[in-house]
């Protein structure tokens, strides 16, 4: 359950995806507030203050790049969840490179956006409460830029570190290697994707305390990617 105090602007210009956002969304507790068109995004966005924004890309008047270009240039730091239909990369990269947090492509399930929201969301602190990441005996204190395994302190290094916070914020959902790359190491990678595999390595030489015999808190899921997963869940 979302806390109450997170508010959620949809804005769509298809009225039954509102409607199944909005009805989705209340129910896992969030305040939802819609939009019709980008016109009508930017008014609402600065009467409602919402925590995050699910941003429609192909609408009318302004389309989902041009509000998220005026929030960028107002400074305004909301997380976006981009929504559309197009699957083209360079459109992914091109929303993600202007300060988009995410992207869902249509069509999509209930279960994943609501997911995408609070993992966001997450990252954003918005759910963090003491500004803690926690899974299992893991603990990640963004503040002290502190790692704990079971009480006892991690060290990691900036890529480790940046690695471990998105598999954190992620925690319980399989991560595609696609997916990695493009939020820890971005889209200015240009190196050997193999990379991902190497520093998963890392980390669980320093996270797994039984070592290579001993059951891994990162989990490969076999033709995907990894997962923050104990074995019995």
């Amino acid at each position: 359950m979302a806390p109450s105090a997170s508010r959620i602007l949809v804005a769509d210009d298809e009225e039954n995806i509102r409607f199944l956002l909005e009805t989705a969304l209340t129910h896992f507790g969030f305040e939802v507030r819609t939009a019709v068109d980008g016109t009508d995004a930017v008014r609402v966005n600065e009467e409602f203050a919402p925590d995050l924004i699910v941003l429609d890309v192909m609408m009318p008047g302004l389309d989902g790049f041009d509000v998220l270009k005026r929030l960028r240039a107002q400074r305004i730091a909301t997380p976006v969840l981009f929504l559309t239909a197009r699957e083209e990369t360079a459109d992914k990269v091109r929303g993600l490179t202007m300060g988009a947090d995410d992207y869902v492509t249509k069509p999509f399930s209930l279960e994943e956006v609501v997911a995408r929201i609070k993992a966001v969301l997450r990252r954003a602190g918005s759910e963090t409460g003491d500004g803690v990441l926690r899974y299992d005996d893991l603990e990640m204190d963004d503040d002290a830029h502190e790692v704990r395994r079971g009480g006892l302190v991690v060290d990691l290094s900036p890529t480790e570190y940046k690695l471990l916070r998105y598999l954190l914020a992620n925690a319980g959902r399989a991560l595609s290697r696609a997916q990695i790359l493009d939020h820890v190491w971005e889209y200015d990678w240009s190196g050997d994707a193999t990379v991902v595999e190497t520093y998963v390595s890392y980390l669980r030489k320093k996270l797994d305390p039984l070592g290579p015999e001993g059951p891994s808190i990162i989990r490969t899921i076999r033709g995907h990617g990894y997962a923050l997963r104990r074995d019995d869940r």
